[in-house]
């Protein structure tokens, strides 16, 4: 007869499986009932919402949110899709600062959605979702997946995050804004969406970032095509800013932006 470490071995190992690539969240269905609960009442998997679960530590304290913290970018992910299959996003502003690695958990992420209902779910330690329902979605070419979740493209988010956010966020937006390659993408949506405006604003901080030629090019392609754009430098005054440098890696922007 198996002794009780036999099946808890059992069970880790069904658990293991599941945890292939570093996965940490999990639907509950995807292991057994026995599996599950052993897992639970033993404390190497830790219930999120009804149907929902991650992966935790025995020696993990009561109270202790780092193994959920860890694991809730993947959750959202997860979650979402799910539930809402290919119709859903997040905020421009929130997309820009997972694009410039600041990966810090909100409280309540918005999430928009075809298929929203304006509805709270609510997650562990005071966090939550809200989806956020939208009648339509971004073109393919405005949104960009990573690590499962679907943001806009970062020359999408530059177009439509506020003004403020320039201020409120420098270093993200300074980061976002070295990582555009293709200025040709900026340009598409600034056209096509007759943002003069906002194509003052770019310029502005394209300019101020050290990036003039840039700045330039939208100006000229703007009033090519017959909109009046007034150039504006829309971060605070006192802010200073290093060269940008060609990165591959947008987390080695964000140091250098830092530093």
């Amino acid at each position: 007869m198996p002794t009780p470490n036999d099946k808890l071995a059992d069970s880790l190992a069904s658990l293991k499986e599941l945890q292939k690539e570093g996965r940490r969240v999990f639907q509950s269905k995807e292991l057994t009932r026995v599996h599950r609960e052993r897992l639970l009442r033993n404390g190497f998997v830790q219930e999120v919402m009804k149907g929902w679960l991650i992966s935790s530590s025995p020696s993990a304290r009561e109270g202790d949110s780092t193994l959920w913290y860890a694991s809730f970018w993947e959750f959202c992910a997860r979650y979402c899709q799910n539930r809402l299959g290919d119709e859903w996003h997040l905020s421009p502003e929130q997309s820009l600062l997972l694009h410039a690695e600041n990966t810090v958990i909100p409280t309540q992420l918005v999430v928009y959605a075809r298929r929203g209902t304006n509805n709270v779910v609510k997650l562990l330690f005071g966090t939550s979702i809200y989806d956020l329902k939208q009648t339509g979605v971004p073109p393919a070419a405005d949104v960009a997946v990573r690590d499962g979740l679907r943001l806009y493209s970062p020359s999408a988010t530059l177009v439509k995050v506020p003004e403020a956010f320039f201020n409120r966020y420098p270093v993200e937006s300074q980061v976002a804004l070295a990582s555009i390659g293709d200025v040709s993408h900026v340009l598409r949506q600034l056209l096509d969406g007759g943002h003069s405006v906002v194509a003052g604003r770019l310029a502005g901080a394209f300019r101020r970032i050290g990036r003039p030629e840039v700045a330039d090019e939208i100006v000229a392609a703007m009033k090519g095509a017959d909109f009046t754009v007034r150039e504006t430098d829309p971060f605070a005054a006192q802010q200073t800013f290093g060269t940008p440098r060609p990165t591959t890696a947008l987390i080695v922007g964000r140091m250098q932006a830092m530093w």
